[in-house]
């Protein structure tokens, strides 16, 4: 098959299939870029969804833009990320035209609430895949704790700090991580 029809249908079905936004469909991407097809490694999603996460846009579409454009280049990019926003794009058009009341009709509004329980699940279970296969070391499991720890106290005590601080912050910490162990390691091959 043609790799930008499949790159197209691929992500078409993940665009039209999942509800809640990018990081309930990484559980999805996830499937299908690296266990189905082979697109990418484990790694390689785990840094995606990073650098997806730390850019301008949607995280599932940088995501499908990254695994396009590594399969076939910026056609492959374009046809990626064509895909997952086709779907959306169809749905949102067809209700904004023909459905005034879409959430006032009771079964849709049931409905809406039912997916939000299977977004929660699909962003947990994405969470489990990538603590499961990040690294096992100390320092890891460290950052991992306070950052959650962190973010717990952010959202119990409602503070108002901005994202972009705690990405700035985060950085500084695993720069900071980093620095020590390369001199560590370095310091000990001088010796």
């Amino acid at each position: 098959m043609n790799i930008l029809l499949d790159l197209f249908l691929a992500f078409a079905k993940i665009g039209l299939f999942t509800f809640g936004g990018g990081y309930a469909m990484i559980a999805l991407i996830e499937n299908v870029c690296v266990e189905k097809k082979k697109w990418i490694t484990h790694d390689d999603m785990m840094n995606v969804t990073v650098i997806a996460e730390s850019t301008p846009g949607p995280i599932a579409i940088n995501c499908a833009t990254f695994v396009g454009y590594g399969q076939k280049g910026l056609p492959g990019a374009v046809t990626a990320t064509f895909g997952m926003v086709f779907p959306s794009f169809c749905i949102i058009f067809v209700i904004s035209r023909y459905l005034d009341h879409f959430l006032e009709i009771t079964w849709v509004s049931h409905a809406f609430q039912g997916i939000k329980c299977a977004v929660g699940i699909l962003i947990l279970d994405a969470a489990i895949k990538m603590i499961s296969k990040m690294q096992k070391d100390t320092m890891t499991r460290i950052i991992m704790l306070c950052s959650f720890a962190a973010m717990l106290i952010i959202d119990i005590f409602a503070l108002h700090i901005s994202s972009i601080v705690l990405m700035l912050a985060a950085a500084a910490v695993s720069l900071a991580v980093f620095l020590m162990r390369e001199k560590i390691v370095n310091g000990g091959a001088e010796k």
